[in-house]
């Protein structure tokens, strides 16, 4: 018997079934938005998950006030430290499943491969998303 017999909480059913994925397309070579006629172009699915994964990765995490605490990478914060190479590698690809793993629609990030040249970072792994697998290469 509840106090207030007169209110009733209203039950909602929440689906547990996942939208289809959608972002902007991206030209990674420019590294800007693909527009048509003057308006962004919207793509879906596994190509959709893979500009948000390329974009996370590129973007460095707790820098920008725009983005979440749980959004971007935080590999840049290796380049220059005094460990071994061994812990920077080991390092990098633990922020790179972090990053990633973030997205509801992707399951999960294997094959992760990291390098270190002068003072740039080269990550590469394979994503499992809800949609498929992906390569990246950033």
């Amino acid at each position: 018997m509840s106090i207030f017999p007169m209110i009733q909480p209203q039950i909602y059913a929440e689906s547990t079934e996942q939208k289809l994925y959608k972002e902007i397309k991206w030209d990674f070579e420019n590294n800007e938005p693909v527009f048509h006629n003057g308006n962004p172009i919207i793509i879906s699915g596994k190509e959709a998950v893979f500009v948000w994964a390329w974009k996370a990765l590129q973007t460095a995490r707790f820098r920008y006030e725009i983005y979440t605490w749980d959004y971007g990478c935080e590999v840049e914060s290796l380049v220059g430290q005094p460990f071994t190479e061994e812990l920077k590698l080991s390092e990098a690809a633990r922020y790179v499943k972090e990053c990633l793993l973030i997205n509801p629609y992707i399951t999960s990030v294997s094959n992760i491969t990291a390098s270190f040249k002068d003072e740039t970072l080269s990550v590469s792994c394979v994503i499992e998303t809800v949609y498929g697998e992906v390569s990246i290469n950033v």
